[in-house]
């Protein structure tokens, strides 16, 4: 049976990216934080709305430092979070095709619209209908640290902090900061640079202050032709051939598809097979293994070019009471670059045109195809015709996203115990989608039989520029996405209850308004585009009334010994009548056992509401790559699943033919669901801080998380519908049957005429469990190459995860349950490590610091049980991986620093496919270093958005401060 389950499409459009951290990235645990040695001194910890005394927290925190992304030489801050252990990447700078030109957030690899992500402890720009945060639009050169709470935190912050909250703190400047990056591959392409500059100051004797910024970044493109692993398509395994150029079956050439049972006698039509036209226009022949790579012009890195203002500010307008604003604006253009478009269908086609553009003999041919197998039209015949346009040039998708968000609050003390704040905002991102490359559908067919511009298709190069700008379109999508918060609240402490130490608590109020929209042009929303998905026009908007409450209860101080316990709740009120009200809530325990060892818990119950894209989305065709399982061989053997395969469309004769499948991708009908209610979920953590007397500088926290997701949101995917239908329920009266009945052509194949239908609901369940490891230790070395006291000093960090399991269950009604963790592949997407670490290794002499950076993956194993990829020439297991980062920084004076680094030292990349006897089949040998993949790819043969592609990086940057 075929399990080709996607978790995928569990996380959808919430595949994301996490974050690393390095030498300044610490567990937030007592002496790391804020203290003025004031006994009042107030800080926010993220993960609470309580201003507390100290930065003790029942919930584990790991902190980025702003020191890490200088040395890891990043510009955006996807290339940093992604290498943090507790994430899985999703979209990111390598992701074309999937891919939607930008950044998200996946904490766990729960999902990016489970992730909740914050700056300032306040909510940021979404990008799109599913409201997620795309990672381009935080100013990285402003970060001062990044937090990382993992477990549910809706209780403290609402819907969507399911797997956790990442909050970005941007810090404020005073002066001057001006810096610039350059970096660029060893292959000399791949460069991105950046200028930066902020300007802050204090006035009115320091009763206000601001601060105003603003950056430029570009990123050139490289394709995958630009790498010898990432030139051709591989694949061929699932069809039980060894690992070889497989491509695309749409030829430049043109091909015309036969599905007669029997050879057409005195033609090249063969039964069930197709003729494609040689190099020689007008002449065809029968079709054997021709393919198309459509690889080379898809884009290994996408090119981005990024333009960012704005600033903050606040003035005490009284005493002890301040206003404050934020403001910020981003243009952010991406681009996505396909293959030309392949042209696939049923068309009408004029004899006389035949009759011109083909040779006598073929033309021949034509007519008896005429005769026999259709209604002797001599006027016209309907052929399936498939025909790569590649003089149109490749299909290319240019992403325009305008953005702001705009905050405005006031805060302040009521008493000496007592802070209000309250605060209004307002953001709103929109996309301009164009695309080129595009065919029209109707322009095509009209070509073909008469009654428009005629155009020429038998043959490679035989479109003129007459025809390619008769059947060319231009198309474009708009999408517009809002958030509107105001929110107040007041926090404080009580008094001493129990005699160690004063209740903290927080209560308030909060409105939230959501709302996206998808804008195609006529010809997206009609369906006559050729090339990128149509889609129809989505809208849709909800509202969400919410008071919450907080409290931190000191229960007993010795001196020696502490413990606390904390709780949260939050009463929601959402306008969409299948979620209503909600509660969420939270509770956990800090104990400090002794000074140097402190136990932790906490438990929470979270929710999230359905986005604006997955209550109101309009219909739209998709391509996912599945297999048709009435094209395998496996149901010819099968005598039911042949029965199947006949009642729903497919000839007798057909049944097992891969011909009933044109390509790896098969068109379905994709829209929202308005009845769809809430996800809950329940999230477990229980840690341990060291910090022994007898090792002064080290610090050791281990923390164990358990997150248990029910009710997930999630379409019932083309392969699970198929392998559910076809090889466990075999009813097509089933619910889960019918969206695969009555969809097929009268040759038994699935085309964009007539897709199934794949819509979502409440009944998939998603759970993670595993260990957090983070281990900083800073120490003085008797030794100094750059300063005259004989001293410097060392730090190692090391910030691991052990993934337990990583487990779905697509539908909670039915037995399937996939486990991911070590596993990578079709069910399971992206791969999840079961062991991931970051490391650090830094020398600090005086200016001088050298440091080193370990990333490792343990070995993922494919977990397609129904083919064995190594056994036809691929990977089966993808062996562990380890990057090595150097970077050399120098403070030149106070005002200057210098920064040099080489990412992928040893230039780690899949290795180039090795062809076996100058043929199209990929040698099985050690040197495609397991990273070579085929059929089980994502992209570009491979992972790119875990596993590097672009080899060895340099970079080199320059920061001022006056």
């Amino acid at each position: 049976m075929s399990n080709r389950f996607n978790k995928a499409a569990l996380v959808a459009g919430t595949f994301m990216a996490g974050a690393l951290i390095a030498t300044p990235a610490v567990e937030q645990d007592a002496g790391d934080g804020v203290d003025d040695g004031s006994d009042d001194a107030r800080i926010i910890v993220t993960g609470s709305r309580i201003q507390q005394r100290n930065v003790d927290t029942a919930a584990p925190i790991a902190v980025v430092e702003a020191e890490e992304f200088s040395l890891s030489g990043t510009v955006n801050v996807e290339n940093v979070i992604n290498q943090l252990p507790q994430v899985v990447p999703g979209f990111t700078s390598n992701s074309n095709n999937p891919g939607t030109g930008t950044s998200t957030l996946n904490l766990r690899g729960l999902g990016s619209t489970r992730t909740l992500v914050l700056v300032n402890g306040r909510r940021w720009l979404s990008y799109d209908t599913a409201q997620i945060v795309d990672l381009n639009t935080i100013p990285q050169f402003l970060l001062e640290s990044v937090d990382v709470v993992t477990g549910g935190a809706s209780a403290v912050y609402g819907s969507d902090a399911m797997s956790g909250v990442v909050n970005f703190n941007l810090k404020q400047v005073d002066g001057i900061e001006l810096g610039g990056q350059y970096s660029i591959t060893e292959e000399g392409d791949g460069d991105r640079y950046q200028i930066y500059g902020a300007i802050g100051t204090s006035f009115d004797d320091g009763r206000g202050s601001a601060t105003v910024f603003a950056e430029y970044y570009n990123r050139s493109s490289v394709f995958q032709g630009d790498r010898d692993f990432s030139f051709f398509a591989l694949g061929g395994e699932s069809f039980g051939l060894n690992q070889l150029q497989f491509g695309s079956s749409t030829l430049p050439n043109g091909v015309i598809r036969y599905f007669g049972d029997g050879d057409l006698t005195g033609t090249d039509f063969a039964a069930n097979r197709a003729v494609v036209f040689d190099d020689t226009p007008g002449d065809f022949r029968t079709r054997t293994g021709d393919t198309y790579n459509y690889a080379p012009v898809n884009y290994l890195q996408i090119p981005q070019e990024r333009y960012l203002i704005g600033g903050f500010a606040d003035y005490e307008f009284a005493d002890g009471h301040r206003a404050y604003t934020e403001v910020a604006f981003v243009n952010n253009r991406v681009a996505q670059e396909l293959a030309a478009t392949p042209v696939t269908g049923t068309f009408n086609v004029s004899m006389d045109i035949l009759q011109q553009f083909l040779s006598a003999g073929d033309f021949a041919q034509i007519q008896q195809l005429n005769d026999t197998e259709t209604d002797g039209d001599p006027d016209n015949i309907s052929l399936f015709l498939q025909r790569r346009t590649v003089e149109t040039g490749a299909r290319n998708s240019l992403d325009e996203r305008n953005a702001f968000r705009v905050l405005a609050g006031v805060t302040g003390d009521i008493t000496d115990n007592l802070t209000y704040d309250a605060y209004y905002m307002y953001a709103r991102t929109r996309n301009a989608n164009v695309q080129q490359g595009n065919i029209s559908r109707s322009a095509f067919q009209a070509g073909l039989d008469g009654t428009g511009t005629t155009i020429n298709v038998f043959g490679p190069g035989t479109l003129t520029p007459d025809m390619v700008a008769a059947i060319s379109i231009q198309a474009q999508n708009g999408d517009i996405s809002t958030v509107e918060i105001a929110s107040a609240s007041v926090s404080g402490f009580l008094g001493n209850v129990f005699g160690a130490g004063d209740l903290g608590f927080a209560i308030g109020a909060e409105y939230r308004g959501v709302g996206s929209q998808f804008i195609p042009d006529t010809a997206l929303s009609s369906g006559d585009v050729i090339g990128f998905n149509a889609g129809d026009a989505t809208a849709g908007s909800y509202n969400v009334k919410e008071i919450f409450a907080e409290v931190n209860l000191p229960i007993y101080d010795n001196g020696t010994q502490r413990l606390e316990v904390t709780g949260a709740a939050r009463y929601s009120d959402y306008s969409l009548d299948r979620v209503g009200g909600v509660w969420t809530y939270a509770g956990g325990v800090e104990f400090d056992v002794v000074p140097s060892v402190k136990l932790r818990g906490q438990y929470q119950r979270a929710v999230r509401a359905p986005n604006v894209g997955e209550l109101f989305g309009g219909q739209a065709i998709g391509f996912p790559g599945v297999t048709d399982p009435c094209s395998t061989a496996a149901a010819a053997a099968d005598p039911t699943i042949t029965q199947l395969c006949i009642a729903t469309g497919v000839p007798a004769g057909s049944v097992g033919d891969p011909g009933i499948q044109l390509n790896a991708q098969i068109p379905a009908l994709f829209g929202g669901n308005p009845n769809l209610g809430e996800e809950t979920s329940d999230s477990w953590t229980i840690g341990v801080v060291l910090q022994p007397d007898f090792l002064p500088g080290l610090t050791i926290t281990a923390d164990y998380f358990d997150i248990k997701i029910d009710g997930a949101i999630a379409a019932i995917g083309l392969q699970t519908g198929f392998d559910l239908c076809f090889n466990e329920i075999q009813d097509l009266s089933d619910p889960i049957c019918q969206p695969y009945t009555n969809v097929r052509n009268a040759a038994g194949q699935i085309t964009v005429d007539n897709p199934p239908l794949v819509s979502t609901a409440n009944i998939a369940e998603l759970g993670v469990s595993g260990v957090d490891l983070q281990i900083n230790y800073t120490t003085s070395v008797p030794f100094s190459l750059m300063t005259g006291d004989g001293e410097s000093s060392f730090d190692v960090m090391f910030l691991g995860t052990w993934t337990n399991d990583s487990y779905f269950r697509p539908i909670v009604t039915r037995p399937d349950t996939f486990e991911c963790a070590g596993r990578f592949g079709a069910n399971c997407g992206e791969p999840t490590a079961s062991y991931k670490w970051t490391s650090r290794f830094s020398w600090n002499d005086g200016p001088l610091t050298t440091s080193v950076r370990w990333r490792h993956l343990s070995s993922v194993a494919d977990n397609d049980e129904d083919v064995d990829y190594a056994a036809f020439g691929g990977v089966e297991n993808i062996p562990a991986y380890d990057l090595i980062d150097l970077t050399l920084s120098y403070e030149a004076n106070e005002n200057l620093t210098l920064s040099f680094g080489v990412s992928n030292l040893f230039n780690t990349l899949p290795n180039a496919p090795e062809f076996a006897a100058g043929d199209i089949f990929v040698a099985n040998t050690d040197a495609n270093n397991g990273l070579l993949l085929g059929d089980n790819q994502e992209q570009a043969n491979t992972y790119p958005s875990t596993y590097d592609v672009l080899g060895r990086d340099f970079f080199a940057s320059v920061a001022l401060k006056f």
